[in-house]
């Protein structure tokens, strides 16, 4: 029997936490079931619908998750590691491939270059025969893609509240275009650096203001 991976993430544009890559398995021709559990693009899910759907995957798939903390995205932003973004993913994507070990992978693909971001990753696999389908908006059209998807969506929303727990602020959704991130951001960015990603436009911006304005106040 094929088995068959679906590859997806969450949290790949939020300025706060850390970015989770999930793939799932099943056997190919069993899609029907993920269908029948209601299993869709997650961005087309309420939160309720998400966990729910999420304790079944959970349970009775198998997957692989990654959490990528802000730190390792800010070197692949910057390059610090030879990366960018999407060779990034693509790097995480090829270490759940061979994790997981599936005769077929479908990946929501970041890259608007299909063709390399293929490559890419069929050059890490261990699996050579492996059979590669990167496209876009997978999440939408394949079932299994779509609950890689959840799994990482559901991982990445728990993440954010514990660390609103920890640090004992509401930070909305981690989202620039939040009003409240935006007001976060603008207050605490020195506070907890652990948990922005520094590489994005935006925090270099509010950073940059900040530490002139302590440079100013300091003359003063």
């Amino acid at each position: 029997m094929v088995v068959v991976c679906g590859i997806d993430e969450a949290g790949r544009g939020p300025i706060i936490g850390p970015l989770v890559i999930c793939g799932v398995i099943l056997e190919a021709g069993a899609e029907q079931n993920l269908i029948d559990l209601g299993v869709k693009d997650s961005k087309l899910l309420t939160p309720l619908q998400r966990a729910r759907i999420a304790k079944v995957l959970e349970k009775e798939y198998k997957f692989h998750r990654i959490i990528i903390p802000p730190a390792e995205i800010d070197d692949a932003v910057e390059k610090n590691d030879g990366l960018n973004l999407n060779w990034l993913e693509a790097k995480k994507a090829t270490e759940i491939i061979n994790e997981l070990a599936p005769d077929k992978v479908i990946i929501d693909c970041p890259s608007p270059n299909i063709k390399a971001y293929t490559s890419y990753i069929h050059e890490g696999v261990e699996k050579k025969q492996v059979s590669l389908v990167c496209v876009h908006h997978a999440d939408r059209d394949f079932p299994v893609v779509g609950a890689a998807s959840i799994l990482a969506k559901v991982e990445r929303d728990r993440i954010i509240e514990e660390l609103k727990k920890k640090i004992k602020v509401d930070f909305g959704s981690g989202y620039v275009a939040d009003p409240k991130t935006k007001a976060f951001v603008e207050k605490y960015w020195n506070k907890f650096p652990e948990i922005f990603r520094h590489s994005w436009a935006p925090y270099k911006a509010i950073a940059s203001s900040g530490k002139q304005k302590g440079l100013g106040e300091f003359k003063e």
